[in-house]
């Protein structure tokens, strides 16, 4: 029997995405002057205000605020009317410095006896159904989003883009978890009030309305989708026909957006973040995290675990569990769930004993392995950490050092954990 699976996205100018950039940002200017600081910032934004929270220790001093402004700014929020703009807006630092009694178990003398930072269970998931080795629906979502944020930065055919929106992709699956074609996309978009009514009536308000959500929902169809298809495979493009259900602004006009319309919180899109709802989530969120919080360095970790095993051939699609208590060294277990799709003759049980000898979980390992001490993270924010391209990038910083504005430019691997360099170490391990 045929199901359906749905995963959505969200866009770098949604509410809780702002708040996620801003915290990850923050992260990324004191990893850059000092690559031990421990971090956990949270932000809050509303209307013409954010919140800065958490708790820092470093050695060294960056300007939040002004970091916060330019966040906001280079995703978009450049105009007053749209009541959240980076110039004006109100920002509250209530920053301080972390807890002795939890900083006390993770640093140790030897970077490999590197306690974890919090006790919990993070997930990794990947599948073959992608050549990223995700799910199919949320890398749709995330194309669809990118695609649009690059018209609206385009400012062409299409000029009345604001920076918050939505997707989502359901798919039609076989009984044996192929997709066989895309159902139903779902795409909201804030935008300005472009078409004016010509009176004040409710019939012309109304007219006015009907005129703007058909110019959006044309432009998605005509404009957006077919440079998204674009990008795809030949077999994914095949999954797109004159059938698709798209629902664009489907409450009517989207003007009201952002931070004015609805408050954003750090850590608040998990499930964007990683799989889209396939395989499992262990709660703790990424973004504003140095890599000592194993909520994000252990699930950057299986989720490397989990794409290298499918890449090498072990199964089609698998789910890794690494679990941590606060302050100790070695995971509390490993747990790998293949679906049934395993394609060498071990249980699910033996493959996690396997990965326990070719992956080093231990805390410290994982942040020098992946290099996860340097500033990666404002990259990660949007659009999923997961299923992101690796490559190598300069980015500049600056400080104030009380002399003088001090420039730094650092090159730093983005998205290390997508790699697939342990793909030899897996088939030899496996006798693939």
């Amino acid at each position: 029997m045929p199901y359906s699976f749905t995963s959505e996205s969200v866009s770098e100018g949604h509410p809780d995405k702002i708040a996620d950039q801003i915290s990850d940002a923050i992260l990324d200017n004191f990893l850059a002057f000092d690559p031990y600081s421990k971090v956990a910032c949270e932000t809050m934004v509303t209307t013409g205000q954010v919140m800065l929270a958490g708790e820092i220790k470093s050695n060294t001093y960056v300007d939040v605020q002004q970091i916060a402004r330019d966040v906001i700014n280079e995703i978009g929020y450049t105009k007053g009317e749209y009541m959240f703009e980076g110039n004006s807006c109100g920002v509250l630092s209530a920053l301080h410095e972390q807890s002795p009694d939890i900083n006390r178990g993770v640093d140790r003398g030897n970077p490999e006896d590197q306690g974890a930072g919090d006790q919990g269970m993070m997930f990794g998931f990947a599948s073959n159904e992608t050549e990223n080795h995700m799910p199919l629906a949320l890398d749709l979502s995330h194309k669809i989003l990118r695609e649009l944020a690059a018209i609206r930065r385009e400012n062409n055919d299409v000029k009345y883009l604001r920076p918050d929106a939505k997707s989502q992709v359901t798919i039609q699956y076989s009984d044996d978890h192929t997709p066989q074609r895309i159902e139903t996309i779902v795409v909201s978009t804030q935008h300005d009030e472009f078409i004016k009514s010509e009176d004040k009536s409710q019939a012309a308000q109304d007219k006015a309305e009907a005129d703007m959500c058909k110019k959006i929902a044309d432009d998605v169809k005509n404009i957006l989708m077919p440079r998204v298809i674009a990008q795809l495979p030949g077999h994914i493009q095949k999954l797109f026909n004159d059938e698709i259900t798209y629902h664009v602004n489907p409450t009517g006009k989207f003007v009201i957006g952002g931070p004015h319309g609805d408050a954003g919180l750090t850590g608040r899109k998990i499930i964007v973040d990683t799989y889209g709802g396939k395989g499992a989530h262990g709660g703790g969120a990424f973004s504003g995290k140095d890599p000592s919080k194993v909520d994000r360095s252990g699930a950057y970790a299986a989720r490397h675990i989990a794409k290298n095993l499918v890449a090498a051939g072990v199964s089609d699609q698998i789910l890794v569990q690494v679990s941590y208590a606060i302050g100790v060294v070695e995971p509390m277990g490993v747990f790998v769930d293949t679906y049934g799709t395993a394609k060498v003759d071990m249980t699910d049980s033996e493959i996690a004993e396997k990965v326990k000898g070719i992956f080093d979980l231990r805390p410290g390992i994982i942040e020098r392995n992946l290099k996860l001490r340097a500033p990666i993270y404002r990259e990660t924010a949007a659009y999923g950490h997961m299923g992101r391209k690796p490559q190598t990038v300069t980015k500049t910083f600056y400080r104030n050092n009380h002399q003088g504005i001090e420039q730094k430019d650092i090159e730093v691997e983005l998205f290390t954990w997508e790699k697939t360099d342990y793909v030899d170490k897996v088939k030899a391990a496996f006798g693939i």
